[in-house]
């Protein structure tokens, strides 16, 4: 029996042994029953015996064409406007990689401050940061824009993998991803799993805006990213210090690049205007979504993407197919009532522990058992909301439980080599070992829920998130 044969076994397995168990005390048999189809969904995801996007949407065909919900609440998660903001801002990543505005940032930043392997990390670092905002796939992020910039400086410096990985090259891989992750938890539009966690905690009457996720990270993000490379640099100390080349070769790179385009024009401007919208919108009181759709909008009439550019973005409209279908089973959940029976049964077994032990029980499990897992979105949908609702029946403030889970999404992807789309991508490049992969992102895993959940629950506080 091939691997998938087998894993989509399992995946129905999960199904109808969960389907056919007795319905507990206090559900109701569809809501039971819509358990079973959605814990196989994760499962799916997990094991991916077919693509993502095909489980998700025979799951929801499933749920409507058993009656276990109605069609209307099947296909209610496809109108979801926070899932509409990611695929916009997928849209914006196309308009970074084709048009060489990304590439052309991280060159940028390089020939200011390259001139040795730290000030390089920083400078990848900066790039990374810039462009955040506007990818919400840190996989088209880190391997479309930050990757083959790091790959070049690798070979401009003969650090090759093998004997020569050591001299410079290890270093700006692992600092180069370390990066990612945290710049993944940096804005709701950094990854597509931060939305579905913003949706999700918006069902638990948690509501988060595009600025207000911005606002809370930014400084225990910035305060990361200060710390990475050193940390790297610490962990996996490169042979050559100095690299006056770095900004001779960022140089020509750009002279080579010639002038900023028309479309880097538009496309910069447009990302200008979609940030300031973004971030006033408390004030303005513009929606994010709307905002992201005009500015997609002003790209297409000026010709920066085309619209072949947008129905052939694949991965826009596989993570439209998969999180409609999980926001619909989710949504579902919780109007029958499951997870508030969940947070109960796991709320009266913390009678009398203070909120804060609770939460931090959650947090260190939401955080470290993604070793289980080769998806952030397949962890967000398996226990974000069920960790959400825990933590607010044991009485933590909601937007402090929702931030404090919501923010280690990006995070966790820095444990393993498989934990997020990135991670293969920089580990296949064949720099560094498991080993010291794994090590690397272990003590990151540590400094980054230090600074974010620490000092950054002491920042929320100032600011008057709780």
């Amino acid at each position: 029996m091939g691997k998938k044969l087998r894993d989509g076994f399992i995946t129905l397995a999960v199904l109808v042994i969960i389907w056919f168990l007795p319905v507990p005390d206090g559900v109701k048999p569809a809501a039971w029953h819509l358990l079973a189809i959605f814990v196989s969904t994760i499962v799916g995801f997990i094991l991916h015996p077919i693509p993502t996007g095909a489980i998700a949407l025979t799951a929801v065909g499933l749920a409507g064409f058993l009656k276990v919900i109605k069609p209307a609440e099947a296909l209610s998660g496809f109108g979801n406007t926070t899932i509409w903001l990611i695929v916009s801002a997928f849209v914006f990543a196309v308009g970074f990689i084709k048009t060489g505005l990304g590439k052309r940032i991280a060159y940028v930043v390089m020939k200011a401050i390259g001139d040795s392997s730290l000030k390089l990390a920083y400078a990848l670092a900066i790039a990374d940061f810039v462009v955040s905002p506007a990818t919400p796939s840190n996989t088209a992020r880190g391997g479309g824009i930050m990757f083959p910039v790091v790959r070049s400086l690798c070979s401009a410096f003969k650090s090759e993998p093998g004997e020569s990985a050591g001299k410079i090259g290890s270093f700006l891989m692992n600092s180069a991803f370390q990066v990612n992750c945290i710049t993944s938890a940096m804005f709701i539009t950094s990854v597509a799993p931060n939305s579905l966690a913003v949706s999700l905690a918006g069902k638990a009457g948690v509501d988060i805006t595009w600025g207000t996720w911005a606002l809370a990270c930014i400084v225990p993000g910035i305060l990361a990213l200060i710390l990475c490379p050193l940390i790297v640099y610490h962990l996996d100390p490169p042979e050559i210090k100095q690299t006056p080349e770095a900004p001779q070769m960022a140089a020509k790179e750009l002279e080579a690049m010639g002038p900023m385009s028309r479309a880097e024009k538009i496309v910069f401007a447009v990302f200008i205007l979609a940030l300031i919208l973004w971030a006033t919108a408390s004030f303005t009181k513009i929606d994010a979504t709307m905002t992201a759709l005009v500015c997609v909008g002003i790209m297409l009439i000026g010709g920066a993407i085309q619209w072949d550019d947008v129905i052939m973005n694949k991965g826009a409209w596989d993570t439209l197919i998969w999180m409609g279908a999980l926001m619909s089973l989710a949504s579902a959940l919780n109007t029958y009532g499951l997870i508030a029976w969940i947070a109960n049964l796991v709320s009266s077994s913390l009678t009398g522990v203070p909120w804060m032990t609770s939460l931090g029980v959650l947090i260190v499990v939401f955080m470290w058992s993604h070793y289980a897992f080769a998806s952030l979105s397949a962890h967000v949908a398996a226990m974000y909301a069920a960790f959400l609702a825990v933590a607010i029946g044991a009485g933590a403030p909601p937007m402090l439980a929702a931030m404090s889970l919501g923010c280690l999404i990006g995070l966790m992807g820095c444990l393993t080599h498989y934990a997020t789309g990135p991670a293969p991508i920089f580990f296949g490049a064949g720099y560094t070992s498991q080993g010291k992969f794994w090590k690397i992102g272990f003590a990151m895993s540590i400094v980054n829920v230090i600074i974010f959940i620490g000092i950054g629950g002491v920042w929320w506080k100032v600011i008057g998130l709780w």
